[in-house]
């Protein structure tokens, strides 16, 4: 395999210097590119100063500029950011790694309707663990599909400012199609004074924001007399990174088409 050109967005942020550290770690990648927002205080400095080993790849805003001669990006942003860096990517045949969460139905559509013009992997989280720790889920949604009460509990750093997390979500879209139901028509996102009985039908989400906390994810199946637990827990960042470059791997001889982590992964 002919070495990856890598370019990484939100680079000055804490994922995106942990993105940076491990493609320059690779023996079969280069970081090629780098972006941040307009007005941000690192535009024009080396990517990988951070690391007192410079990479000789300006932060750029410009996506001309930033993205001239890529493989791939990956893009741990904002969706308004995200959105534009697709519609780039889209016309100039760059892949795609997104791992951005808070994303609308409607963001999901532009970002399917792109994947026919580039390849995209789009994933809540990045982390192997994570990925199969889903399968893992689906399994066991279905040999509790009678009789367990399903509540998805989720714990993340203070400064996260979307709940539930996407990773809460896609295990409950995971449980949820595992089970013949759509997630819309049975999540609960919240509860508060006198609630009635509880809908055995439903998916319930409880979020938990606090301190540094990476990511600690449960699914608790309770049924009468015992209860299931599956949890994952994230110490580091760096686990989201490793998979991002195992993505990329597998996006390299992919020219269009939209992707996750199971297909990376091969758990489909």
């Amino acid at each position: 395999m002919s070495t990856l050109k890598i370019a990484v967005a939100g680079a000055s942020g804490r994922m995106g210097r942990m993105l940076i550290e491990a493609v320059q770690e690779a023996d079969d990648m280069v970081l090629a590119g780098a972006l941040d927002v307009a007005g941000s205080v690192s535009l024009g400095s080396d990517a990988a100063a951070f690391l007192g080993t410079p990479a000789g790849v300006l932060i750029e805003s410009d996506l001309a500029k930033a993205l001239a001669g890529v493989d791939v990006l990956i893009d741990f942003t904002r969706p308004e950011g995200t959105l534009q860096h697709v519609a780039y990517c889209a016309q100039h045949g760059v892949k795609m790694i997104i791992g951005t969460t808070g994303l609308e139905q409607e963001h999901k559509d532009a970002i399917a309707a792109a994947a026919a013009k580039t390849a995209i992997m789009l994933s809540p989280n990045m982390s192997v663990g994570v990925n199969v720790t889903m399968k893992l889920l689906e399994m066991a949604a279905k040999s509790f599909a009678e009789g367990y009460d399903i509540e998805i509990i989720e714990a993340h750093h203070r400064h996260k400012v979307d709940a539930p997390s996407g990773t809460a979500l896609k295990m409950g879209e995971v449980i949820a199609g595992a089970l013949g139901r759509k997630l819309d028509d049975v999540a609960v996102y919240a509860r508060e004074g006198i609630t009635g009985a509880r809908d055995p039908s439903s998916i319930g989400f409880a979020a938990i924001r606090g301190g540094d906390i990476v990511g600690d994810h449960t699914v608790l199946f309770a049924g009468i007399g015992e209860r299931i637990e599956i949890t994952h827990k994230s110490s580091s960042r760096v686990t989201y990174a490793h998979g991002s470059l195992r993505a990329a791997r597998f996006l390299a001889d992919k020219q269009n088409g939209l992707f996750d982590m199971q297909d990376v992964l091969g758990l489909k």
